[in-house]
């Protein structure tokens, strides 16, 4: 076994593992193969096809159950920003999957450990290995403290339109006045920073801050939404 994953895997995000193979498969470069002739060990690339297939399915279920008024292709392109290399890559150092990587001393030497495109393998071959290991609900639980929370700290505003989602929110049950009220705006005019409250019917929902007053508005809907959803 991998020295220090386990304990990192059981300190962190209570993942006691169970067939310990699978995870060192999933954490072993070709390289470190092919320098170990003798061991019998296997690489991640297999076990990565599987981790990316279950990541496209829970990521998927989560935004289907999260955003029931959001069409298939805003659902598209979120699910895309959500599950590409750049994303995997940064959960993987959050998480410190590089630290544990298996690489041969060519591929060290050549910084591998920090190659984005090789952490984002490595995530895919762990969720793979866990989803083995365990079934799709510690899978689940994995990601709901690792990804879903970016939503919520605003890492894939870009593909939302919050302002849309609290209108269609609020008028499900008839007609809804909302207004966006700026509260107070502080900085230089090249750092100007807005806080702003959104009011429904004249009562307080939420407030935001941002560098322009879009941003802001955007910022205080998705905290009004926060709070409507409990």
């Amino acid at each position: 076994m991998i020295i220090g994953l386990a304990k990192m895997l059981h300190d962190n995000f209570q993942i006691d593992i169970k067939n310990y193979a699978l995870f060192d498969e999933a954490f072993t470069h070709a390289s470190y193969v092919n320098e170990h002739p003798k061991e019998n060990l296997k690489y991640y690339e297999r076990i990565e096809f599987l981790g990316d297939a279950v990541m496209q399915l829970c990521v998927s279920e989560y935004l289907f159950k999260r955003y029931p008024n959001l069409p298939e292709g805003k659902l598209s392109r979120l699910r895309a920003a959500m599950v590409c290399e750049d994303s995997f890559s940064k959960f993987a150092k959050e998480c410190h999957f590089d630290e544990y990587i298996r690489l041969g001393k060519g591929e060290e030497k050549a910084n591998a450990r920090n190659r984005p495109s090789l952490l984002c393998d490595i995530f895919e071959a762990f969720i793979g290995a866990l989803y083995l290991d365990q079934g799709k609900e510690t899978v689940v639980s994995f990601i709901s403290k690792v990804i879903f929370p970016k939503l919520d700290m605003g890492w894939f505003d870009h593909f939302l339109d919050h302002k849309t989602e609290l209108q269609e929110l609020l008028q499900q049950d008839g007609d809804c006045e909302i207004e966006y009220q700026v509260l107070a705006e502080k900085g230089p005019d090249n750092a100007k920073q807005y806080y702003v409250a959104v009011l429904a019917n004249q009562k307080e929902l939420g407030r935001g801050t941002g560098h322009t007053k879009k941003a802001a508005e955007q910022a205080a809907a998705n905290q009004a939404l926060k709070e409507l959803r409990g």
